[in-house]
């Protein structure tokens, strides 16, 4: 994988769908879409540039945006498009360019540089337009969840504060101080309760409790300075355990909330829990936090998820064995695909595997990609 500057990235979008079961990939030359789970290209529309591709779930349905490199592709025009019949369902049109998609069951969200639009999906009537501070990277974070569906937008151009967004009732949920230098990733848990801040800075990764508008851990990557470029918590009905973190560095980042906890907890009867605070606690215990370097090319934009994770109890196994298991998918906007699995025992060990590796630029649908 040769080093690209960002203007020569052959992939301008990558996203997954809402379970984290599908992702879909924008290109100078159309879209497609591919199984999580396989690695199997599931379809494919060579019509031009596609800067944006949103899922909803396993559907039909995509919410697609071009490139404008062809009149009939401006970045203005949303195209809600079937992949069934291949044709066009509905179009909105905009005064300036759609930087961010998002969908569930119930909503559609559009976001502009300056405005957010939250729309009805089945009637597509608008219902409410949030004024923005200037958001030109289109920064946002939604949880696809119907009792938990929240919105989180940039609300500050001078520190990383987040506006939080109740996108079914239709109204400001809270504002959170999560950075004091502004953001460049946010994430929301499935369920919408926990969101996932990083700042410009990169180094500390902050998770707040959204109900109370609280922080609630705070996690260190690294000593220096590294732009985030994908934040992902893996999926749970209460906290998640886990929380995924790529960055320009070319390095793979899991923390452990779920341990963090727990220590937290241990800590609060002792003499250093009483004097520093436990956020603090929280940055500087490596144990939480396992890294592997080099997990993709370094200064390469990518897009993670934590597909699968799964815990094993530690009344049944030793201490050497396996405790909890995650599988992690990268796409990188070179090309690539990746998936690890991560592997923690019970004394706290981590141990990675590549799984899978290949090229989505050259998959055509008869193939089975294998680990290259």
């Amino acid at each position: 994988m040769a080093n690209q500057s960002a203007s020569a990235y052959p992939i301008l979008c990558a996203s997954f769908n809402q379970d984290n079961s599908c992702f879909a990939i924008g290109t100078k030359n159309g879209f497609k879409i591919f199984d999580s789970t396989t690695g199997r290209l599931c379809y494919e529309r060579g019509i031009g540039a596609y800067a944006i591709v949103e899922m909803l779930f396993t559907s039909s349905l995509l919410a697609i945006v071009g490139a404008g490199e062809q009149p009939i592709l401006s970045p203005r025009r949303l195209c809600l498009y079937n992949t069934t019949t291949g044709n066009p369902l509905r179009e909105l049109n905009f005064i300036t360019s759609i930087l961010a998609i998002r969908v569930n069951k119930q909503r559609l969200i559009v976001v502009l540089q300056e405005k957010t639009y939250v729309y009805d999906i089945i009637s597509l009537g608008i219902l409410d337009t949030i004024e923005t501070v200037p958001n030109p990277k289109g920064l946002c974070a939604f949880s696809p969840s119907l009792d938990g569906c929240f919105l989180a937008l940039p609300a500050s151009t001078i520190k990383g504060s987040v506006l939080v967004y109740d996108v079914i009732g239709l109204r400001t949920h809270c504002e959170i101080d999560a950075h004091r230098s502004i953001l460049s990733a946010i994430v929301l848990s499935s369920n919408g309760m926990y969101l996932a801040t990083a700042s410009e800075q990169g180094t500390i990764i902050r998770v707040h409790l959204v109900s109370e508008a609280t922080k609630a851990y705070s996690f260190r990557r690294g000593t220096y300075p590294s732009t985030i470029f994908s934040l992902s918590f893996g999926s749970s009905l209460q906290l998640p355990d886990l929380l995924g973190v790529t960055s320009s560095s070319g390095s793979l980042h899991v923390f452990c909330l779920e341990s963090a906890i727990t220590q937290r907890s241990r800590r609060g009867t002792g003499f250093l829990g009483s004097i520093i605070p436990n956020s603090v606690n929280d940055a500087l215990d490596p144990s939480n936090h396992h890294v592997l370097h080099n997990a993709f090319l370094a200064g390469v934009k990518s897009c993670t998820v934590i597909r699968k994770v799964d815990k094993i109890s530690e009344a049944t196994t030793s201490q050497e064995s396996v405790a909890c298991r995650a599988t992690i998918c990268i796409v990188t906007y070179n090309g690539y695909f990746l998936e690890y699995s991560l592997s923690i025992n019970h004394k706290n060990e981590p141990s990675w595997t590549l799984n899978r590796e290949f090229n989505l630029l050259t998959v055509v649908a008869a193939d089975t990609p294998t680990k290259s």
